[in-house]
């Protein structure tokens, strides 16, 4: 779990953006405001040149029951709106390691971090992502999921990879209709980021193109049990790069026991829409129990969209600090 940082002001009303739509204002007419204050990531980060393989580490994981908290869409929280590398930062340094962001293409080629295909909901700027040149775009700053303009650019790719690789993050790359794996891919090898990269993959198609193009990188993909990872197997997919991934709204102890028995890894993502997810069920009470008996079932992936609630409730994530490099 996190040290040394307080919860964001508005992170007890759970109103993030999930999956779909805008969020409403929280009333906070009840919460105290807490000081944040922030780790240090010199004091307890692993130097990068000394991490083992990014396989390496969610083998750790897997064999000493370690969890990975993945922040989706960066982990948004108020003035920290998503897919902004501010926002990777903060949860960076409140122990978060690893993010998931979505990856769009300007109509000249430039790739991008933004989640939905229009800019209008994100930042300053109304209109189809792909109607707009990187220059253009450029000049939009992002809004937060509670409306504020928060002056932050919108970042690309380059930025992104760029960062992962200086501080060790690992980023969850979810690629959009606008953009292509093989222009992503290009990206990730530009910029000497594949130790740092994780592929989002939705059907077996996808599996085996990540897998054709680019054998190196670890990527997750739907995987139940043995029958499915011998099919990913047989598309070419190389199982120390693969993490099984099992849904996001039940969570499926038997599934993880079977993957793990095939050596890898379960993935399992809480987020979803405001008010139906898992993240705000489990947080209803306050304490997040529900997320540490995920992890004392096997899981070693946690999507989330509350990343710093899921980090103070469960002890996974030390193991994977202080056993696995991470």
């Amino acid at each position: 779990m996190f040290k040394n940082a307080a919860l964001p002001l508005f992170a007890a009303t759970f109103l993030l953006t999930g999956c779909f739509g805008e969020v409403e204002s929280p009333d906070v007419s009840s919460v105290d405001p807490v000081e944040v204050e922030q780790s240090s990531d010199e004091a307890t980060a692993t130097p990068v040149a000394a991490r083992p393989s990014l396989p390496e580490i969610f083998d750790c994981l897997r064999e000493n029951n370690g969890t990975a908290i993945a922040a989706h869409r960066g982990g948004p929280y108020e003035f920290y709106p998503e897919n902004a590398i501010e926002t990777l930062k903060y949860g960076y340094d409140n122990d978060v390691r690893v993010f998931e962001i979505d990856i769009a293409e300007s109509q000249d080629g430039v790739l991008f971090l933004m989640h939905d295909r229009t800019l209008t909901r994100t930042t300053t700027m109304q209109g189809a992502v792909a109607e707009y040149d990187w220059s253009e775009i450029s000049r939009a700053t992002l809004v937060d999921n509670f409306g504020n303009e928060t002056g932050h650019a919108i970042p690309t790719l380059e930025d992104a990879l760029n960062w992962a690789v200086e501080s060790g993050a690992i980023l969850e790359l979810d690629k959009k209709p606008t953009t292509s794996f093989r222009n992503i891919i290009e990206a990730v090898r530009a910029a000497g980021a594949e130790n740092n990269v994780i592929m989002i993959s939705y059907d077996d198609r996808q599996a085996a193109e990540i897998a054709r193009i680019a054998p190196e990188l670890m990527m997750t993909a739907s995987a139940f049990g043995a029958r499915d990872i011998n099919t990913l197997l047989d598309l070419g997919v190389q199982q120390p790069q693969l993490i099984a991934w099992t849904g996001t709204r039940d969570p499926d102890f038997a599934a993880w026991e079977r993957v793990l028995e095939e050596g890898v890894e379960a993935a399992f993502g809480t987020l979803g829409r405001p008010g139906e997810r898992l993240d705000d069920e489990y947080m209803a009470d306050g304490d997040g129990s529900e997320f540490q008996e995920l992890v004392d079932a096997g899981l070693t992936l946690i999507a989330t969209d509350v990343p710093l609630e899921v980090a103070e409730a469960i002890d996974g994530d030390d193991i994977a600090r202080e056993q696995c490099g991470l």
